[in-house]
């Protein structure tokens, strides 16, 4: 309960703070990506504020064993870059291009009630389950949507 309470807190702040600086719709992301036409640098200064602000935070976590919330701190392991890993960063970077939205801000914009979000979040719900079935079906396993 405590776990769902913080994550919601998060994911609030997180939807609060897209929504004052105007940063979950497209059209910032599309002028971000548009160096040769009406370049809007705004997006970059969101994102250096954002690695500002995770840089401690994890600093922080990785010397402490228990979250606020008293469950274990897991940071996920490193691993070398494979051909899995930069072929999901190239799809996800070309949507992201090609959309303007990726999936935080398309769930705030769904919010506001916007069809293209719309969209946007079911084909993203289908590419989640797709990754699912492809990678459990080259595992040999079933998905685990399958499991519950």
């Amino acid at each position: 309960m405590v776990r769902n309470a913080f994550a919601l807190a998060a994911g609030l702040a997180f939807g609060l703070g897209l929504c004052l600086s105007g940063m979950y719709g497209p059209q910032k992301v599309l002028g971000f990506l548009d160096i040769t036409g009406a370049w809007d640098p705004s997006l970059a200064f969101v994102m250096g504020g954002a690695i500002a602000v995770a840089l401690p935070a994890f600093a922080l976590a990785r010397r402490q064993r228990l979250s606020w919330s008293g469950e274990p701190i897991e940071l996920p392991p490193t691993r070398p870059i494979d051909w899995p890993l930069a072929l999901g960063a190239v799809v996800f970077g070309a949507g992201w291009g090609l959309s303007g939205v990726c999936p935080g801000p398309g769930l705030v914009d769904l919010g506001f009630l916007s069809a293209g979000a719309a969209i946007f979040v079911v084909a993203m719900t289908v590419g989640v389950f797709a990754h699912g079935a492809l990678e459990a079906g080259l595992r040999g396993r079933r998905p685990i949507a399958q499991d519950a």
